[in-house]
């Protein structure tokens, strides 16, 4: 049967202030009012049945996936720390196996907005079939590059092979600047962006991490064995936190795409598909005024301002601007933000220095 795993962990520092420890930006309702991990959830509504969709969170956000989802409590895992994807991924892809030996499972991240809907379920279902039909083959999606970007690693495509895939030759990190810029020229015959979307049978993909990662997959088997049991917290609170932090990428599909007894596909997702990772990201999910401001408030007067991005969390809130080019300003009822476009990366440090300096109560 098939199943989704929605990843609903991360900070989202860059998108500070609006996106905080204690309701960071998949929880955050700033896009036509709703959140991105409530439009991750309708967007599998007639390709996964709700009761197979689960949602992996922070145990300190689980009150906040029940009220946005009204999700029922088998279908959520709390982690209580953050061990990054090989084990958020592994505990959620065993818990589906535990309860469905034969499952499925498509991985999707809760931080995206795609479009349209339609021709995305219809780019998953090849690679539900892919996985479905050959044990062996670990599913990946691809998206388009519209321009050289640093911030998303790349797959190097080798042949077609059905369902309108590739094989992925290799897992390439981020690149720097040149690099971005060689494989964009080489077009998307050659590169696609990693989406961070997947689809595997859940026992193939145990297997990999039983023969790459033996000492997560230890771990996990003992938290599974309690899993559905009086003592489930208090073995996941014991054996999660000793897990190590490592990828789903680094730690399988890097190593799978060079094992000879597996194949990695990667299925081409050419759609919009947006990161929302960044206030830079965001504003391509706005409306654009005559001056190509990005407007993320109810209220709003930008005299003689070009390029900006303003938004705010109260809609009763005006933000008004004169003379303002390339700036990011972002208002909540205790910080605001105001930052040249060009420095956007840099929030993520700032969010550092206003947790020293000021104290968890702003971050």
């Amino acid at each position: 049967m098939r199943y989704a795993l929605i990843m609903a962990g991360g900070a989202g520092t860059r998108l500070w202030p609006m996106s905080r420890v204690n309701r960071p930006k998949q929880f955050v309702p700033f896009i036509e009012g709703r959140s991105l991990l409530q439009l991750t959830y309708a967007r599998l509504e007639g390709l996964i049945p709700a009761e197979n969709r689960y949602v992996c969170a922070g145990r300190r956000h689980a009150d906040l996936v029940r009220d946005t989802l009204d999700l029922p409590e088998r279908q959520l895992l709390a982690e209580p720390v953050g061990r990054d994807t090989l084990n958020a991924v592994g505990l959620g892809v065993a818990v589906i196996a535990k309860r469905d030996p034969e499952a499925v499972v498509a991985v999707f991240t809760s931080d995206h907005v795609i479009e349209p809907i339609d021709r995305f379920q219809r780019i998953v279902g090849r690679g539900f079939r892919l996985a479905e039909t050959t044990a062996n083959t670990l599913v990946t999606f691809g998206v388009t590059p519209n321009y050289a970007a640093i911030c998303y690693g790349y797959l190097h495509l080798g042949e077609s092979i059905e369902e309108s895939a590739r094989l992925v030759r290799q897992f390439k990190e981020k690149p720097d600047a040149e690099t971005a810029g060689r494989y964009f020229a080489e077009g998307p015959e050659r590169y696609l962006w990693n989406s961070g979307m997947f689809v595997w049978r859940a026992d193939t993909l145990l297997d990999c991490i039983r023969r790459y990662e033996p000492e997560s997959f230890a771990g996990l088997t003992r938290i599974i064995m309690a899993w559905d049991t009086p003592e489930k917290d208090g073995v996941l609170s014991e054996v999660f936190p000793t897990l190590k932090k490592d990828s789903i990428d680094y730690a399988v599909m890097e190593k799978a795409s060079n094992d000879p007894n597996l194949r990695v596909a990667a299925v081409p997702m050419p759609l919009k598909w947006l990161d929302v990772g960044s206030w830079p990201m965001f504003a391509e999910t706005c409306d654009k005024d005559k001056g190509g401001n990005a407007v993320g408030a109810a209220k709003s007067l930008l005299l003689d301002t070009r390029g900006t991005i303003v938004a705010t969390s109260d809609p009763g809130h005006l933000i008004a601007t004169i003379g303002c080019d390339d700036l990011i300003v972002v208002h909540t009822p205790d910080a605001t933000l105001v930052c040249r476009k060009d420095r956007a990366e840099v929030i993520k440090d700032l969010h550092r220095l206003v947790d020293e300096r000021f104290g968890p109560e702003v971050v």
